[in-house]
């Protein structure tokens, strides 16, 4: 829209880059061009704006495939005004010269050109097309005949129009009917979901099942060894009980030697002993034998008076020690006596 101010009974235009003025006063072309500025009375200009900025022009349309199915399209067209002279001789472009505003709606004309064109060419191709396949391949084709349709249409360049591009977002069944497609891809796709579950569940369970098969052949592995373990020590413990016993039996056959010795040499030496106390024995037996027969020899040749005195002499000796002794005379008497008698009987022995 163009910005006009008043001055005086005067109006300035100030357009717009992207907006093509043009400026009649009187049936004469006075300004032509985008982005014009100037002073114009406005009781007798007659002023149009032309907008030649790329515009989008966005359209949703229903249509009915060959098996009689209605879809919803979404497609956007993108056009420019290529002569704004020719645009504005064909369609109402002028604008009020008090406010700036189009005094029609030309874009409106020109969006109901632009849509029911491509509508027609799009209805068209979709009526010849299966629904699954104007979902799964209907975008493009339906994109390349409005293109095709809009740049073959005689009435856009004889209005100024020139198509930019062309886009066809979408092409959407009923609610029911998508609701209704939808339901086997969604099977499939929870089938897939349960098959990938169960795959996943049974490969858990697979390594489970491994994990557990490691676990019993190390728990296998460990009672093996731990016999192993226990064989070795019980083997380890006889042999140490052997080699005990062994050395128990050497120091047994060393004590028995060892006392065996000293028993020997004890019974050597108590037998020595013996014979050197029976050899003393003996000895003292001839002695005393030699000297009881030397004394015998000696007292065999002495007279019985002599014995008599020399026992007395004996007793003298063993008897115990007398500080006195006192004689009667009547056993002096008898003393005498039998002495006296007793040489008698003594001397008639000897000699006879």
């Amino acid at each position: 829209m163009a910005d006009i101010t008043r001055r005086l009974g005067w109006r300035h235009l100030r357009g717009a880059p992207t907006a093509h003025i043009r400026h009649h006063r009187s049936g004469k072309l006075l300004h032509d061009g985008p982005g014009l500025s100037f002073w114009f009375r406005a009781l007798t200009a007659a002023l149009s704006e032309v907008p030649v900025d790329d515009r989008e022009l966005a359209m949703t349309f229903h249509a009915r495939t060959s098996d009689f199915q209605d879809v919803a399209v979404q497609a956007t067209v993108t056009y420019r005004i290529s002569d704004p002279a020719l645009a504005s001789a064909r369609l109402d472009f002028s604008v009020d010269p008090d406010t700036g505003v189009w005094r029609g709606a030309p874009l409106e004309q020109l969006g109901t050109l632009l849509t029911e064109t491509a509508q027609q060419h799009a209805l068209a191709v979709l009526a010849r097309t299966l629904l699954a396949s104007a979902l799964v391949d209907g975008v493009t084709a339906v994109r390349e005949r409005i293109a095709e349709g809009l740049g073959a249409e005689p009435r856009l360049p004889a209005t100024g129009i020139e198509v930019v591009a062309v886009r066809v977002m979408a092409i959407r069944p009923e609610p029911e009917v998508e609701r209704a497609l939808r339901t086997p891809a969604r099977e499939q796709i929870q089938q897939e979901a349960d098959k990938a579950t169960y795959e996943r569940r049974a490969v858990a369970v697979e390594r489970e099942r491994a994990i557990a098969e490691n676990e019993l052949d190390s728990q296998i592995e460990l009672a093996r060894r731990e016999e192993q373990l226990v064989d070795q020590r019980g083997t380890n413990a006889r042999r140490e009980a052997e080699e005990h016993a062994a050395a128990d039996g050497v120091r047994a056959e060393a004590e028995a030697t060892r006392t065996v010795r000293l028993a020997d040499a004890e019974a050597a030496r108590s037998v020595r002993l013996a014979r050197a106390e029976a050899e003393g024995a003996r000895e003292v037996g001839d002695a005393r034998a030699h000297a009881q027969a030397a004394w015998l020899r000696v007292h065999s040749d002495v007279d019985v008076a002599t014995l008599h005195a020399l026992t007395g002499t004996r007793l003298a000796e063993n008897l115990p020690n007398i500080d006195s002794v006192t004689i009667s005379p009547d056993v002096l008497t008898g003393l005498l006596s039998r002495l006296g008698a007793g040489g008698d009987a003594g001397g008639g022995e000897v000699g006879a």
